[in-house]
């Protein structure tokens, strides 16, 4: 007779085995029919899985972020099963559950069209009409293997072929077509409803590897109400908008070539948005106490394998071998050669806490496929931070570091920030009591931020805890960008030490600090976010001067002088093109303020304004003008 505690802490009583869907059933009827899937002391199971023990249960609703995920589970099963009924001999290979969607992978000669696309949605809905029942069964390893083989899914087998002996194989069966899964799933095919949506279709190497096969990778979206469906469209539509390769090209910031995949080209505006970060950023660190340093981007390997990093990262590390056959590798992260400066001279409980910050240049060989304009390279500067502490420094530290990420996000215009907080995980290095400490502060922290946060239980690096700042851009996107993590181990590994009050030597905590993460790709989430009408002050150019003749170029020429000399990047456009051309052209490239000069302003010593996104023009006296937006042009903690 199982004995079922619910999360509210009441309790339910069975005679006999009893199914998650009776349980349901038994708390309420609307219960019974909004329920999807059931955990089991915390495992998530198929609503009809029989319950025989006394366990601790929790029904999930498309209202969860686990029932959603297991419709969007379903939907790709639903996907799979479509286009073999439509396009037979195709072979499925994986398919699981992304953010806001799923995809599958499909091993077919012929490649899917955007007409294949809707033939096979409308096949979906076919399947969904049907409603044909799920279920689970459990085959023996070889006669899966067999199977598979015999009705042609070679990669299958092959899935199959690696899973751990000790694990079930589990096949998932909708009506009669059936597929390699774990679950968990639907009662039916009609549960997930009508609200997906496939998106495109794009190519994926099998299990990732360049070496092997390629294969047709078809996206969707599902979402248990058609608002949702409707909402995640238009936002996608939105960032397509938005996308920052397209807006970079616009406003003439930055380029890529084959010729180094996965590193910017910047142009001249788009250097000086990055420089005009690095100066903010400056200035903040040196207001908050910061040191700064550079560090070499090449390294012998001896250091790298000292740090531990040779083990962990050497896939993803450039290396070079010179004539005396020494190792080199291009630095993938700055820390271990930050350590290297601590470890100058002696160091005293007086010198802590020491900060150093450094915009150092990293790389990181990504895969092709995953790369992404800015937002995903091989080559970037991080705005990295180390911070060499005692241990009972760590929390005011960590308070320090929160108050000024979230200050400069503010300042950046991004006052939505969600934290997500790790925990200590199983494998790790360093004392309990250490961790104990570590953890308490980086809490601390979080609630003094006032700031939604979540707790990803055991998910902290094995050197120590961690917090991810996470931003929410203008029309709902999250981007995990600053982080602060607690490290227990580098500075040990690599000989950092300091002398306590009582004359000992003792090994200083150190904190990583990072808070835009990656420059190149802060900067396109800026662009995408003020889908590049970016805030005055960071503009790369702000203010294009505007002759209407030929006869006023002098008085314009004057003008952007003593724009300049205030402290506003400012251009003079002498093109023999008309005013109605230059303004079109001005403001596809997104500058802010564009001034035109004619008669009436040589005359009266003034400008006429045409801001961005406005067809109102102000005219204003220049010393007003100069003085107005020279302070506009400042940072707005400064």
């Amino acid at each position: 007779m199982p004995n079922i505690k619910l999360p509210d802490g009441k309790s339910l009583n069975f005679k006999n085995k009893v199914t998650g869907f009776q349980i349901a059933e038994k708390i309420s009827k609307s219960l019974s029919k909004q329920a999807l899937i059931v955990s089991i002391d915390g495992e998530l199971k198929d609503l009809t899985f029989e319950i025989d023990k006394d366990c601790s249960v929790k029904i999930y609703t498309s209202k969860d972020k686990e029932g959603l995920e297991t419709i969007r589970h379903d939907t790709a099963h639903i996907l799979a099963m479509a286009v073999q009924e439509l396009f037979p001999g195709t072979q499925v290979t994986i398919g699981p559950v992304i953010d806001d969607g799923f995809y599958y992978d499909f091993a077919r000669k012929e490649p899917f069209t955007e007409e294949d696309l809707r033939k096979i949605e409308k096949k979906m809905l076919e399947i969904v009409e049907r409603d044909e029942p799920t279920h689970r069964e459990v085959w023996k390893r070889d006669k899966a293997i067999e199977h598979f083989k015999k009705v042609g899914e070679i990669y299958k087998a092959e899935i199959i072929k690696d899973i751990p002996k000790e694990e079930e194989v589990s096949i998932y069966f909708h009506g009669k077509w059936h597929d390699l899964c774990r679950g968990p799933h639907l009662t039916s095919t009609g549960k997930i409803g009508k609200y997906f949506k496939l998106t495109k279709v794009s190519g994926a190497y099998w299990r990732g590897d360049s070496n092997n096969e390629m294969l047709q990778r078809i996206y969707g979206t599902s979402w248990s109400t058609q608002k949702q469906l409707d909402d995640y469209l238009n936002r996608i539509e939105e960032a397509e908008k938005r996308d920052h390769r397209k807006l970079g090209r616009e406003m003439n910031l930055f380029h890529f070539r084959e010729e180094s995949p996965g590193s910017v080209f910047w142009h001249e505006k788009g250097w000086n948005l990055f420089q005009k970060l690095i100066s903010y950023m400056r200035k903040k660190q040196d207001e908050s106490g910061y040191k700064e340093i550079n560090t070499p981007e090449i390294l012998d390997r001896s250091l790298w394998e000292k740090s531990g990093h040779w083990e962990k990262f050497g896939a993803n590390m450039y290396t070079s071998t010179t004539p005396d056959e020494k190792v080199f590798a291009i630095k993938p992260m700055n820390c271990p050669g930050c350590v290297q400066v601590f470890n100058q001279g002696l160091k005293s409980y007086r010198d802590l806490p020491l900060k150093m910050s450094e915009f150092g240049k990293v790389h990181r060989y990504e895969p092709s496929g995953a790369l992404h304009g800015l937002l995903r390279v091989r080559a970037f500067t991080q705005d990295d931070a180390h911070i060499f502490c005692s241990e009972e420094q760590i929390t005011e530290e960590c308070l320090n570091v929160t108050n000024l990420i979230l200050e400069i996000y503010k300042d950046l215009g991004f006052e939505n920030v969600i934290l997500k907080y790790s925990d200590r995980p199983d494998v790790r290095v360093g004392d309990d009591k250490v961790w104990d400490k570590s953890e308490k502060a980086l809490l601390e922290a979080i609630k003094t931020s006032k700031l939604e946060y979540s707790i990803n239980k055991g998910e902290g690096a094995f050197y120590g805890p961690k917090i991810e700042f996470v931003l929410r851009d203008a029309i709902g996107r999250d981007w995990q960008c600053g982080t602060l993590q607690v490290d227990l181990n580098l500075p040990g590994r690599l000989g950092a030490s300091f002398v306590d009050k009582d004359g000992t030597k003792k090994i200083p905590v150190m904190l990583h600090r990072a808070l835009f993460g990656s420059l190149e790709r802060f900067i396109g989430i800026l662009i995408e976010n003020y889908s590049g009408k970016l805030p005055f002050w960071i503009s790369p150019l702000q203010t294009m001067v505007i002759p209407v003749s030929e006869d006023f170029d002098n008085y314009a020429k004057e003008v952007n002088q003593k724009i300049k000399k205030v402290g506003i990047t400012s251009e003079v456009d002498l093109k023999n093109h008309n005013l109605n051309y230059k303004i079109r052209e001005h403001s596809l490239s997104k500058i802010p303020i564009l001034l035109i000069c004619g008669k009436k302003e040589v005359d009266s010593n003034t400008v006429t304004i045409r801001r961005l996104d406005s067809n109102k023009q102000e005219n204003m006296e220049l010393n007003l003008f100069l003085k107005k937006f020279s302070a506009l042009s400042k940072a707005p903690s400064n």
